[in-house]
C-alpha cells in the first residue's frame, strides 16, 4: 500500500488556501450562532427531495414526457444511491456542525441549483435538440449516470474502510491509475444531468462547481496526500482524472 520512499511535500497555491477557507466559512460558520444541524444533514436533504420535487414538478407542469421521466430517474436514483451510501460508509468531512447561515448558504449557494437543472427541463424553459436521436441520447445519459455513480461509490468505500484500518496513500483499486476517482465519478454523473437539460445553465452552474469546489479539494487533496512516503512515485504513475490522460 505505501511506498517507502522519499517524501515530496507540496503546498496549495495561495489562491487555493483563500479560496478554501472562504468555502469552508459560508458552508459551516456564516451568520455565527448556534450549530443545530450537521452539514451531512443538508446535503442529504437535497438529495432525498429531489425525487420528490422532481415528481412535483412533473405533476405541476403536467409534463410526462420520456425526457421528464428519464430525468426524474437518473437524478431521482443518484439522491437515493448518495443517502444510501451515506448510511453504509459516511464521510467524515460532512459529519461537523454548521450554523443555520452556513446550511442556507450551502443549500441555496450549491445544492439547490442542481434542483433547478429539473425545472428548466420539465417546465420547458429547455426545449432540448440533441445532437443524436432521443433514444441514443437518453442511453447516453443513463450510461454516464449509472457508471459514474459506480465509480463515485466503488471509490469513497474503498477509502473509507481502506482508512479505519491503514493510513497513508491508497495506491491500489479505484485509485491505481487516477488520484480522485470519486471526483470522476460525480462529474460524469452531473454532466449527464446537464447533457439531458442541454441548456447553458447546467454547463455554467457545473463550471464553478468543478473549478472552484472540486478543483480546489483536489489540490488541497494532494497537498495533504503529499505528506505520505511513496506519494512522489504515485503522482509520478498515476493522473488526476482519467487514466494516462489527465
Amino acid at each position: 500500500m505505501v511506498d517507502e520512499t522519499t517524501v515530496d511535500r507540496q503546498v496549495a497555491p495561495g489562491w487555493v488556501l483563500g479560496l478554501n477557507r472562504f468555502t469552508d466559512f459560508m458552508v459551516s460558520d456564516f451568520g455565527g450562532g448556534p450549530r443545530p444541524w450537521k452539514f451531512a444533514w443538508v446535503i442529504n436533504f437535497q438529495k432525498c427531495g429531489t425525487f420528490f420535487f422532481l415528481g412535483f414538478l412533473m405533476w405541476y407542469y403536467q409534463n410526462f414526457s420520456t425526457a421528464a421521466w428519464v430525468y426524474l430517474a437518473i437524478q431521482g436514483s443518484y439522491g437515493t444511491i448518495w443517502f444510501i451510501k451515506d448510511v453504509a460508509f459516511p464521510d467524515p468531512a460532512w459529519q461537523k456542525k454548521i450554523t443555520i447561515g452556513g446550511g442556507i448558504f450551502a443549500f441555496l449557494g450549491v445544492l439547490g441549483w442542481y434542483w433547478v437543472f429539473g425545472w428548466l427541463l420539465i417546465s420547458g424553459v429547455s426545449v432540448p435538440e440533441y445532437p443524436l436521436p432521443d433514444g441514443a441520447w437518453y442511453a447516453l445519459c443513463i450510461s454516464m449516470c449509472m457508471i459514474g455513480s459506480v465509480v463515485m461509490i466503488a471509490a469513497d468505500a474503498q477509502k473509507y474502510y481502506t482508512l479505519r484500518y491503514q493510513r497513508g496513500l491508497i495506491t491500489d483499486g479505484m485509485h491505481r491509475y487516477i488520484r480522485h476517482p470519486n471526483y470522476l465519478g460525480e462529474m460524469l454523473i452531473y454532466a449527464s444531468f446537464a447533457l439531458m437539460v442541454w441548456h447553458w445553465l447546467p454547463v455554467l452552474v457545473l463550471t464553478w462547481v468543478w473549478c472552484g469546489l472540486f478543483a480546489v479539494n483536489m489540490i488541497m487533496k494532494e497537498a495533504s496526500m503529499s505528506r505520505y512516503p511513496g506519494w512522489k512515485e504515485y503522482k509520478k504513475n498515476s493522473k488526476w482524472l482519467l487514466p494516462g490522460v489527465f
